[in-house]
């Protein structure tokens, strides 16, 4: 997973990804003594040259051996040595704590040498050396490989450093090796995503390497040294094969995604080109052109539509596609029982809740980083700067490009608008037939996990950790104030904590008069706070606690902070302003805060990765999407008390309950669909499908519309929401992730989280 500390850098992706914490059992941690004499003198015998370069570093006096609970600068360059080794996962701190040694441990045991956790000179020496293939164990033996050999075929433990999925500071460092040879002009979030991939790919075809999209140790050598390496030319033309990453959240064992080069691809472009939905060239590369042919296909037969081929997709193509053609197959899903022909995609097997019996998806969590290269691309916007460097673009439909869609083959700064819009159904009444519009387009220096409308002209973006900041615009979207995330936890009555601490800002709520913002930050940044949260977790991990910000909307400034939960997402506050709800994502409950106390008095287990909140006043009730279920919590605020609606669909995440409290809406992350609830019964009845990974969604005022944000494929979506039917889907820019509506503008505003807010006049 992308680790915490990560996350600031990105994305991202919502790809999924794995903690290194969440990996570490008992058993890691408890290792019997070893017999590690023989391997030691074997070890030292053999790496006694990288030894005598030790004494530079300080390193080869046994009694300056990095150990547990130490914090320094050499701590944060092993941190970078087991990452590399693939032994670490977790962000580069600078503290020895217990994640650090679970990592070494690990990587002793795995060269022979004494797994006590303490890095001496031995075990320095091995991880300077760069080797991350496990030694023989005694009594066997293992093959030579000579250097040659390695060449040819490269294994992936001892050649794999980087890959499209990965988090960390030595992504960024890529990035900026890639932008300074001119092969990436997107933004340095340390997020190894499609852009990063498609540079990466570029650069290894410039170079001579494999071009994989994997950075391994000669492209790493080829970027850090700026020499162009040429390996010897083949005799016959040769294709990279398609890498099947550990962190792909599906459990084919056959994937083609965007990116692979390979003949397989050539023959999926052939198959859907003869059916009709791919008009490119067969080129054998799987681009953008042939990833929006494959979604185009999955949603016209039923398919979860994430632009992948896998066993499932490869299956219909290769014996439906010749009795179907894009003009009769349906627009979209509206069974309430999923489609059996659907993939899997299992992001945490481990974790998986038991499917209901009328179906066998299972459920996929959100990633918290954005993964997805078709970045916003304007032709000629005019822009203008203010003095706290917040960038607007003002756009009018003139400057852009509403019909020629993004083409991978073109440089990024080259490429066309991908501001289509295009409607999915026939004609509606004319009540619903007006059309969103782009009117404006905000960047800066912003990562925006949510945007939400205070419900009195002021927009708050949270930013989480990758700046640092909530950004507050106004109707007349200008910039009006930069709060930062930083606070002194000592003057709120948290003694504990001395001096400032930083947070990461997620998700906003306001009270009914738009007076206070409660904002939900992620994690906390500073002593004291050493076992950070991440997207793959459990309670039993006892990972740190958070915080929860109030900000008064007149002076902009903190003016309140609640501990909480662990990993808090979503904020939800109730009209009378007396509680305020927060879903705890890796303590797996919901924190109630009473705000005339100040305080936390009440935490509500709920399972599994709780995430979206909608509190019905009328009743006194509070659901909470449990997303690592197909379940939604019934909340009593009275007494507390917690009922169920059951079997709604696959990953719920975000909720809205209509104006009138009769409907409840919520976006089903794991299908693809929005489900619609009839209250107080709980009878879900219908479904409908709006494109991959629907993630936030907001009512117009009236509840007669409905808008969508869908991560996976760069849209918004829509929906009238009295027959359930997409109007109208919009290409925004990559990763959109938060969205908020202005009932007194009718203006939609969307949250990408690739660095800009669009916003749309409906």
């Amino acid at each position: 997973m992308d680790t915490l500390a990560y996350l600031h850098l990105a994305e991202s992706y919502e790809t999924s990804v794995n903690s290194e914490s969440a990996n570490i059992t008992d058993s890691d941690l408890c290792y019997p003594k070893l017999n590690w004499l023989p391997e030691r003198r074997g070890a030292f015998m053999l790496f006694i040259s990288c030894a005598f370069g030790l004494s530079s570093l300080g390193w080869s006096n046994p009694a300056q051996a990095l150990k547990k609970g130490e914090k320094n600068s050499q701590v944060a360059s092993l941190q970078q040595k087991l990452q590399a080794a693939g032994y670490f996962k977790q962000a580069v701190t600078g503290y020895f704590g217990p994640v650090t040694e679970a990592a070494v441990i690990k990587f002793q045991k795995a060269h022979g040498l004494k797994a006590d956790g303490v890095v001496g000179s031995q075990t320095l020496a091995l991880l300077e050396s760069g080797l991350k293939t496990p030694t023989p164990e005694v009594g066997k033996t293992k093959p030579s490989v000579t250097k040659t050999t390695a060449r040819k075929s490269p294994t992936p433990s001892s050649q794999v450093i980087l890959q499209r999925g990965d988090l960390s500071y030595e992504v960024m460092s890529v990035q900026r090796k890639l932008q300074a040879a001119g092969y990436f002009d997107q933004p340095i979030t340390g997020d190894f995503n499609a852009a990063t991939e498609a540079a990466v790919i570029k650069f290894q075809q410039a170079h001579g390497l494999v071009a994989n999209g994997i950075v391994d140790s000669r492209t790493l050598t080829a970027l850090e040294s700026g020499a162009k390496i040429v390996t010897t030319a083949p005799s016959q033309p040769t294709t990279p094969a398609v890498v099947n990453s550990p962190k792909v959240r599906s459990p084919q064992t056959s994937l083609l995604r965007r990116g692979d080069i390979s003949a397989e691809v050539k023959s999926i472009q052939q198959q859907l080109q003869a059916s009709g939905y791919l008009d490119q060239a067969i080129t054998g590369s799987f681009d953008a052109a042939t990833e929006a042919a494959v979604l185009k296909f999955q949603k016209a037969h039923g398919l979860i539509a994430d632009g992948i081929v896998g066993p499932k997709t490869l299956a219909v193509i290769k014996f439906k596609v010749k009795t179907a053609s894009p003009s009769t197959q349906p627009a979209r899903q509206n069974s309430l029982i999923p489609n059996k022909s659907q993939e899997l995609k299992t992001p945490i097997k481990e974790q998986t809740p038991p499917a209901p019996k009328t179906n066998s998806i299972k459920f996929a969590t959100e990633p918290t980083q954005p993964t997805n290269a078709n970045s916003l691309v304007t032709k000629q916007p005019i822009q203008l700067e203010n003095p706290n460097n917040e960038k607007i673009l003002t756009a009018s439909t003139s400057e852009y490009d509403f019909t020629q869609p993004a083409s991978e083959d073109l440089p990024l700064q080259n490429q066309p608008s991908q501001l289509e819009t295009k409607d999915n159904i026939q004609k509606t009444s004319p009540n619903h037939s007006s059309k969103m519009t782009l009117k404006k387009i905000i960047s800066g220096k912003i990562s925006p996990k949510s945007v939400v409308h205070s419900g009195n002209g002021l927009f708050f973006a949270q930013n989480m950790m990758y700046n640092h900041t909530i950004t507050v615009y106004n109707r007349e979207h200008k910039l009006v104030k930069v709060i930062p995330d930083k606070v002194d936890l000592s003057k709120f009555g948290y003694s504990k904590f001395k001096g400032n601490y930083q947070g990461a800002p997620v998700e906003a709520s306001f009270s009914s008069d738009g007076k206070y913002a409660w904002i939900s930050n992620y994690q906390m940044y500073g002593p004291g706070f050493n076992n950070p949260g991440s997207d793959k977790c459990n309670p039993s991990q006892k990972t740190d606690k958070s915080f929860l910000y109030r900000i008064n909307t007149d002076s902009l400034e903190i003016d309140h902070v609640v501990q909480v939960g662990s990993v808090p997402k979503f904020v939800a506050t109730s009209n009378d302003e007396r509680l305020v709800l927060v879903s705890n994502w890796c303590s797996w409950d919901l924190s109630v805060v009473d705000t005339i106390k100040n305080k936390e008095i009440k935490r509500i287990p709920l399972g599994p990765y709780p995430r979206g909140i909608a509190i019905d006043e009328a009743a006194n009730k509070a659901y909470v999407a449990v997303m690592g279920s197909y379940d939604i919590a019934k909340v009593d605020l009275n007494n507390f008390s917690v009922q169920w609606l059951k079997n709604i669909g696959n990953a719920p995440r975000h909720l809205n309950i209509d104006p009138n409290g009769k409907y409840l809406y919520t976006s089903l992350n794991g299908e693809g669909k929005i489900a619609k609830i009839k209250l107080p019964q709980g009878k879900l009845i219908d479904k409908v499908s709006t494109g991959n990974a629907p993630r936030s969604m907001v009512l117009s005022d009236d509840g007669q519309r409905l808008y969508v944000v869908n991560y996976g494929d760069n849209t918004i979506s829509k929906i009238r929401t009295n027959d359930l039917k997409v109007i109208q889907t919009v290409n925004v820019g990559a990763n959109p992730i938060g969205i908020t509506y202005d009932p007194q503008t009718r203006e939609v505003w969307v949250a990408c989280y690739s660095g800009n807010i669009m916003v749309f006049q409906d």
